[in-house]
């Protein structure tokens, strides 16, 4: 009975190795076909529901990226902020659910990349990325790469930080989408806010604390003007943590009708990843010259 238990037990380890060493290639042979695809042809349509799941998360700072849509939004600065591309895996193993790949990435800054307008400059970096996979589909991926490198061969200041520009554009699409818990995610516990001198809401600076500043300037605004739209945005990344966001206001006052279409300009600083104070710029008189109507 032992000679026939023993092959039989084999047998059956063997199948379950097999097994397991197929999952792997299986889900490294999805993995690299999809990101050469969407990287070396462009083709950011294949980041969907059939090769990503729906909660895909790209591990980062200072937040985790979620969702489908904004992963997507994310890796579009890679495909539409650069042309000439080349992206090859000099290596990829893996095991289980976890894939390791070593990436090879070069390209010509010909187009907006998170928010730095085209240099013309060329990139050449190597990077490893770790992925973790579920039921053949990708789950999470977290990136490393030499940042300061990156950042050197696009001829940006090191002391910049590029993942300001990502939040501060996070936070206005958050408000145009009316989450205002997400917005107020990235606010820091002390922060300070001021509105422009003589601007209506001025009245209470500073503002301390997120809440204080619902209270005071959202639900004022929400309260008194039919919209309030911000157009024609542009995101200057500066020195010390602080980002530069010019546009213009467009709102309706609701007591009299008036419209207004006027400069602004939004200075914001942060601090790891934190917004910790706001200074609003903004053509006051043409705003109170409105509400007078």
């Amino acid at each position: 009975m032992k000679t026939l238990i023993t092959p039989f037990i084999c047998l059956i380890l063997f199948s379950m190795y097999s097994c397991k060493d197929s999952k792997v290639e299986n889900n490294i042979k999805m993995y690299t076909e999809t990101w050469d695809q969407i990287v070396n042809d462009a083709n950011l349509d294949l980041i969907n529901s059939t090769n990503f799941t729906e909660d895909v998360t790209l591990v980062t700072s200072p937040e985790n990226i979620i969702g489908i849509e904004d992963f997507k939004a994310y890796y579009s600065n890679f495909i539409n902020g650069f042309s000439d591309v080349s992206f090859t895996i000099v290596d990829v193993f893996g095991q289980g659910d976890k894939i390791v790949k070593h990436w090879h990435y070069k390209g010509t800054h010909t187009g907006d990349f998170f928010g730095t307008p085209a240099t013309g400059k060329t990139i050449d970096i190597e990077g490893a990325t770790i992925t973790e996979m579920k039921d053949g589909k990708i789950a999470q991926e977290q990136d490393f790469m030499d940042n300061l490198a990156f950042m050197e061969q696009l001829g940006i200041d090191p002391l910049l930080n590029p993942s300001n520009v990502i939040t501060i554009r996070t936070v206005y699409n958050d408000f145009a989408k009316g989450d205002i818990e997400a917005v107020g995610a990235v606010m820091d516990d002390n922060l300070v806010w001021n509105e422009a001198e003589n601007f209506p809401l001025a009245d209470g600076n500073p503002y301390k604390g997120f809440k204080a500043v619902v209270d005071g300037v959202f639900s004022r605004i929400m309260n008194e003007w039919e919209y309030w739209n911000l157009a024609n945005l542009e995101f200057q990344e500066m020195t010390n943590n602080k980002v530069l966001v010019t546009g213009r206001y467009e709102a309706k006052y609701k007591k009299n009708g008036a419209v207004i279409n006027l400069q602004m300009a939004h200075l914001w600083t942060l601090k790891d990843g934190k917004i910790i104070s706001f200074q609003q710029f903004a053509d006051t008189k043409g705003i109170t010259d409105a509400m007078a109507k």
